[in-house]
C-alpha cells in the first residue's frame, strides 16, 4: 500500500534514514507501487510490495550511502 506521509514508513526507514532520504524512499515506493501493479510487470514471484521496497531502496542508494552505520548524502 502506498505511503501518505513519512510517519507511515516502516520503522527501519524512519529510524535510519535522514529526512530527505525518507522522502526519496516514499516517492520511489509509491511510484513503483503503481508501476508494478500487474504481476506480469514484475520479475519472478516477487510481490508488489517487495518490488516497491527494492525500488525505493535503490533510489535512496543513488543519493545516499551508509558510512560507519549512518546514512549520509554522497
Amino acid at each position: 500500500m502506498p505511503y501518505n506521509s513519512r510517519s507511515d514508513l516502516p520503522d527501519q526507514v524512519k529510524d535510519n534514514l535522514p529526512t530527505q532520504a525518507q522522502e526519496i524512499y516514499m516517492a520511489a515506493y509509491n511510484s513503483a507501487w503503481e508501476t508494478y501493479k500487474d504481476p506480469e510487470d514484475r520479475d519472478g514471484d516477487a510481490s508488489r510490495e517487495e518490488v516497491s521496497h527494492k525500488v525505493a531502496w535503490a533510489a535512496v542508494k543513488e543519493k545516499y550511502e551508509k558510512n560507519n552505520g549512518n546514512w549520509q548524502k554522497k
